[in-house]
């Protein structure tokens, strides 16, 4: 079974080295590994491995953390591997399915991939509507925002919507929802992701979203290729 272990690690030369060699004494695959930030001496890494069926996820913490100065942030299932050409693709599919006059087309396809680009559990397209929050598309998984009081919209900018806020639902509380959202072609039309559980969006994943939706946005109002 695949796993997408993010670890914060120091940034110095040969750290994910000593981290691959403790996890392959573990017996662990690594199948990809993507450096997602870095600054004030420290990386966040994210990183996808194979778990033999007679080994235990507890045993990927205790081997990560056994390297110096390696923290893991968080630990979960994941269903392949990290693939930046995701955005490369998913750009290409919303030009095939671009069409001025009938934008849905392009919002649902963006609403079905997001969720594979950032190794997120599931993405929706909101706008603001007279009963509540109207969804544009959704992705599988996806939250009922449908007629829910969303305070943030219309949205001015791309912000991180951590998971003890005041407008969730208590179950969505419960779940550890973590979600990011910025706009997409207006204020009142929002992209948000979100997985359960953590871990938080970082930053650096927040302007990537935000350039991918930028062009997203720009790409769905051209003619069809």
């Amino acid at each position: 079974m695949s796993y997408l272990l993010r670890l914060v690690v120091p940034d110095r030369p040969g750290i994910l080295g000593a981290v691959a060699t403790a996890l392959g004494t573990a017996g662990v695959d690594i199948v990809s590994v993507d450096v997602l930030e870095r600054g004030n001496g420290v990386a966040v890494d994210d990183i996808v491995i194979d778990l033999p069926p007679d080994r235990l996820p507890d045993g990927l913490i205790t081997a990560a953390e056994a390297v110096e100065g390696v923290q893991v942030e968080s630990l979960r299932p994941f269903s392949g591997p990290l693939d930046t050409h995701r955005e490369l693709e998913l750009l290409e599919a919303l030009s095939r399915a671009a069409s001025p006059s009938s934008p849905s087309l392009a919002i649902k396809l963006l609403a079905a991939e997001l969720p594979r680009v950032f190794t997120s559990g599931w993405a929706a397209v909101l706008a603001p509507g007279d009963a509540g929050a109207e969804v544009l598309a959704a992705s599988d998984a996806a939250p009922g925002f449908e007629g829910m009081a969303l305070p943030w919209l219309p949205l001015d900018g791309p912000r991180l919507l951590s998971s003890e806020d005041d407008w969730l639902p208590e179950r969505w509380r419960e779940m550890a929802i973590e979600m990011m959202a910025t706009p997409f072609g207006s204020p009142r039309t929002a992209v948000v992701i979100g997985r359960s559980g953590g871990p938080a969006f970082r930053r650096s994943e927040l302007l990537r979203l935000v350039h991918l939706t930028g062009i997203a946005a720009t790409v769905a109002q051209l003619p069809p290729a």
